[in-house]
């Protein structure tokens, strides 16, 4: 099973057999419903997209309108396409849940998600420059400066790729290799060791 579209629930612990406490999250996975299915004579590649989470008719457009009906299923708000190695074959209405996820041949998936923004950040929060220090190299008085950015002299101009201050976060973020630690199919749950980028309630994609 190549993924899941989810919904970050939040964080938690649970113990392991040893004892150790283990950091966690949680992660409402699925059900997802398969909303189209591209082939290799048609599209060119072999994919399937499938639909997440319940939307009302009036938070829909027309032409998706027309793309759910086709498909036998209500309106949707997050839409993801995954490569076609489902390891069955797969129609349009077919649902998938978090129990297709083989646990016992995957321990191990991939999240991607979208992490929180911070908004403008200087380049002590956004870098981990030092901040404090002589008044040298530019930096003069001003402690959280990122001081001198290049020589006045040659090339007299700041360089590509220069570290500042600027946009943080609201970044695709794809974290791999996070352990599942239980799967709860009668409540849609997935719990993996370790943290989800994103704030709770934010959509995540699982890669088995």
């Amino acid at each position: 099973m190549p993924g899941l579209i989810g919904k970050k629930i939040g964080m938690t612990s649970v113990f392991s057999a040893d004892g150790k406490n283990v950091p966690c999250t949680v992660i409402e996975a699925g059900p997802c419903v398969v909303t189209q299915v591209r082939t290799v004579e048609k599209d060119g590649y072999a994919a399937v997209q499938l639909a997440y989470d319940e939307t009302t008719e009036k938070h829909a457009s027309a032409p998706l309108m027309g793309h759910f009906k086709k498909a036998g299923t209500t309106p949707k708000k997050k839409l993801v396409e995954f490569p076609a190695d489902f390891g069955k074959e797969l129609k349009l209405g077919d649902v998938i849940t978090v129990a297709d996820i083989p646990v016992d041949e995957t321990p191990f998936v991939d999240v991607v998600g979208t992490s929180k923004g911070k908004g403008f950040q200087g380049v002590v929060h956004r870098y981990g420059f030092a901040g404090v220090g002589g008044q040298t190299h530019g930096q003069h008085n001003r402690l959280r400066h990122p001081g001198s950015m290049g020589a006045s002299s040659w090339p007299s101009r700041v360089l590509p790729g220069m570290r500042m201050g600027g946009h943080m976060g609201n970044e695709r973020v794809k974290v791999f290799n996070l352990r599942v630690i239980k799967v709860i199919p009668e409540n849609n749950l997935l719990v993996v060791k370790g943290s989800v980028p994103g704030a709770r309630g934010s959509y995540v994609i699982i890669e088995a």
